[in-house]
């Protein structure tokens, strides 16, 4: 059984910085891709950044070069990395993992796209 737990939510100031972790147990990232989504309130969930199997990486425009996907294939566990965060940011972060390889890239961030999902966690940014 697949399980994602997500953790490293919390509430910062705008310009500020998080850092979120996605450890999972009966899934390895090392043989099969995953993105963070996020989703604010009244607003549909929207692929945030993916990363594939061999570690080519993906981001939607409004994170471009603020935020940073990684991935420890010895820990298993998916990052992502925050900085100047504002408040637009504000919403629940999901991490989502699919297996195999070779996915065409215009899929990377489409929530249709992944099996298993974490439970999300909190993220606020205030002004």
């Amino acid at each position: 059984q697949v399980q994602l737990v997500e953790s490293g939510g919390g509430s910062v100031q705008a310009g500020g910085s998080l850092r979120l972790s996605c450890t999972a147990s009966g899934y390895s990232y090392s043989g099969g891709g995953a993105a963070w989504f996020r989703q604010a309130p009244e607003k549909e969930r929207e692929g945030v950044a993916a990363i594939d199997s061999d570690g080519s990486t993906s981001y939607a425009d409004s994170v471009k070069g603020r935020f940073t996907i990684s991935k420890d294939n010895a820990k298993n566990t998916l990052y992502l990395q925050m900085n100047s965060l504002n408040p637009e940011d504000t919403a629940i972060y999901f991490c989502a993992a699919r297996p195999g390889s070779g996915w065409p890239s215009d899929s990377d961030l489409s929530a249709l796209e992944y099996v298993y999902w974490g439970q999300g966690t909190q993220v606020t940014v205030s002004s």
